[in-house]
């Protein structure tokens, strides 16, 4: 897909459009747990390229804040305030180490064993599907937007040529936006009132976490479910790609990416990061995965969290027409994980594969939950834990 010619300026373009996709996802997890959405933005963009330093500028991924950390963080501030969880969330970061090292250690003959075919090509399905949810409740706050969003990407995916076909996305937004100016559903107030140049809260205001043992141990069991997402989405963007990122530059490396990431992310105030299915989506479907994107992507997101009024303007764009184009970029996700089955010839002949395949699927659509007091395993997590159980535990051979 890097193969794809492009001009700085269409790189530019496509970067910004691929941070567009993952905007709304980035700024809603602060909002929902009462952080700063220009630090959120902020973290991220440094998580990114911090991401791209330590795997060589190989792998186009874009980190962006974390959803699985959502429930965790708000019963952590109420048992130890924002200042103590906010610090708690270094944890993460160790945990992230430590597989990096187990990974480094062992090598790819432990990944075999752990996350054969049958086992991530479920995941990397429940990844978009997991995802569709958020993506019907933000269409669903105005349908009109949403489908008139939803079919301008179509469109132009589908009958455009040149250029403008590798705009899907912005194409969406842009016709998506400007019917709900029309329609009178944007709010201009926070444009008007928010300054044109602020510092992140977070950075003009930085002070030293304040480290404590409690919310620290208790977000170390909440990482595990991010960590296995973060080796779905690897595969993901192997397949969407077509490299094989597991060895080069190596899980260990993007592992401890994504751990350092979240390390200064914890420091800076913001909410920890993750591999983010919402851009690889657009990659699955622009076909331009150049890392160098990506880091245009991050650049920007550096770029929108100091400049009030464009961030402000970003933060207008009602949901639904953000909503209608995740039914089609979560979509593509999921068909990815179902081409991967195909390409590895996962035979569903097989008992155990088929037990596979169908508890974990189901589990992750159904909202499964185990746990015990205030700490919970839910979706990918859950399903993920379940598939690599299984996997082990079940006899090879019947059929």
């Amino acid at each position: 897909m890097d193969e794809i010619q492009l001009s700085a300026a269409k790189k530019t373009v496509i970067g910004i459009q691929f941070l567009f996709v993952a905007f709304g996802s980035t700024v809603l997890v602060p909002l929902l747990v009462g952080l700063d959405p220009a630090t959120a933005l902020f973290t991220a963009g440094i998580g990114t390229l911090l991401f791209h330093l330590v795997t060589g500028g190989k792998v186009p991924i874009f980190l962006g804040s974390s959803f699985a950390f959502i429930a965790p963080i708000i019963a952590a501030t109420k048992e130890w305030g924002m200042p103590g969880t906010i610090a708690g969330i270094s944890a993460v970061a160790c945990v992230y180490f430590s597989i990096s090292f187990l990974i480094k250690w062992q090598g790819k003959r432990v990944l075999s064993r752990i996350f054969p075919p049958v086992v991530i090509g479920p995941i990397i399905i429940l990844i978009g599907l997991s995802l569709s949810g958020a993506g019907v409740d933000m269409a669903k706050t105005n349908w009109t937007l949403a489908i008139i969003s939803l079919a301008t990407a179509i469109v132009v995916l589908t009958y455009c040529r040149g250029l403008l076909q590798l705009f899907p996305v912005i194409c969406g937004i842009i016709v998506g936006y400007a019917c709900a100016v029309y329609m009178g559903v944007v709010d201009f107030t926070a444009v008007k009132e928010a300054p044109w140049f602020a510092l992140p809260g977070s950075i003009s205001n930085f002070h030293l976490p304040e480290f404590a043992w409690e919310p620290f141990v208790f977000m170390i069991p909440v990482a595990i479910a991010p960590v296995i997402e973060h080796i779905g989405d690897v595969y993901v963007i192997s397949a969407v790609a077509k490299k094989d990122f597991i060895s080069d530059p190596g899980l260990h490396r993007t592992m401890f990416g994504d751990g350092l990431a979240c390390l200064v992310a914890s420091f800076l105030g913001g909410p920890p990061v993750t591999t983010y299915s919402e851009v690889t989506g657009a990659i699955q479907i622009t076909k331009v995965s150049h890392p160098q994107v990506i880091r245009i992507a991050a650049v920007t997101a550096l770029v929108f969290s100091v400049f009030g009024k464009l961030s402000a303007l970003l933060q207008s764009i009602p949901p639904a027409v953000l909503g209608g184009i995740m039914l089609l970029l979560f979509g593509s996700i999921a068909s990815v994980g179902i081409q991967s089955m195909v390409q590895k010839s996962v035979d569903m002949n097989k008992t155990r594969n088929l037990i596979i395949v169908s508890v974990t699927l189901t589990m992750g659509i159904g909202g499964a939950a185990l746990g015990y007091g205030s700490f919970m395993f839910t979706g990918i997590g859950l399903s993920s834990i379940v598939a690599v159980v299984l996997n082990l535990v079940l006899p090879r051979g019947r059929k």
